[in-house]
């Protein structure tokens, strides 16, 4: 059965992407959101890499993610730490609040999981109309630059418990026309050499051209749009491995 983001995919993620890991991206987020002293939302929150060092600045900050497992562990780490944000279940193309926010910020690609084009263009609208006027989007996308029919790879993680996790990842699925690529990911679970737990995931990626994602935000109402690379503010990408940050207001 192909699950998302379920138990074994969430575990690995907090174990890969811990709290306190940074790839420049918390400290950009941080400097870009001095002078918000409004409400901001994540839209894919995921464990809480990005939500709780910012909370612990001093951010006012609601995330939401489409994975319950994931949000249980977010949950477990703002609890740790006596924190206490909202936090919610719910899709980036689909979810509707009472409330606009002062920025909404979505890091480290994870937009990138709207592989369809119309729901990636009805994300965008239902970020711009939760938004203040004056509001502020910062969003990250990163290019596909080594698309490979049916290659193969295979990753290892030790758990805290000794378990071993694997994860086998096989892409099987391109269309260029459309701009997005699916892989299928198998997770397994392992305790004193007997396997305990196997989980199959189908996991997509769209991408986009620099300039078309900029005209997209225009053509939807953002204005004011500043394209940075690898979190070096208003520095334009100079080549395709690096990520990509759009910063603009409504």
């Amino acid at each position: 059965m192909l699950n998302y983001y379920s138990s074994l995919s969430a575990e690995v993620y907090d174990i890969d992407k811990y709290i306190g890991l940074s790839f420049g991206d918390v400290e950009f987020y941080s400097k870009r959101l001095v002078g918000c002293k409004g409400e901001i939302l994540e839209p894919g929150v995921g464990t809480g890499r990005i939500l709780i060092p910012l909370l612990e600045e001093g951010y006012k900050i609601d995330g939401f993610d489409v994975s319950e497992e994931m949000l249980k562990i977010c949950r477990h780490h703002c609890e740790e730490r006596n924190l206490s944000p909202k936090l919610f279940n719910g899709t980036m193309e689909s979810f509707l609040i009472d409330k606009k926010y002062e920025a909404i910020i979505v890091p480290t690609g994870t937009f990138l999981l709207l592989y369809k084009r119309k729901d990636s263009i009805k994300a965008l609208k239902n970020f711009y109309n939760h938004l203040i006027d004056g509001g502020k989007l910062i969003l990250d996308i990163f290019l596909q630059t080594d698309i490979k029919m049916n290659k193969m790879s295979t990753r290892t993680w030790k758990t805290k418990e000794g378990c071993v996790i694997t994860l086998e990842d096989k892409m099987t699925e391109i269309d260029d026309v459309n701009q997005y690529t699916i892989s299928h990911h198998r997770y397994e679970k392992w305790q004193n050499g007997k396997l305990t737990h196997t989980e199959l995931e189908q996991f997509p990626l769209r991408w986009y051209g620099i300039e078309e994602f900029k005209m997209i935000l225009e053509q939807i109402g953002f204005k004011d749009v500043i394209i940075s690379a690898d979190y070096q503010f208003g520095e334009y990408p100079t080549n395709s491995n690096q990520m990509i940050t759009f910063e603009a207001t409504t």
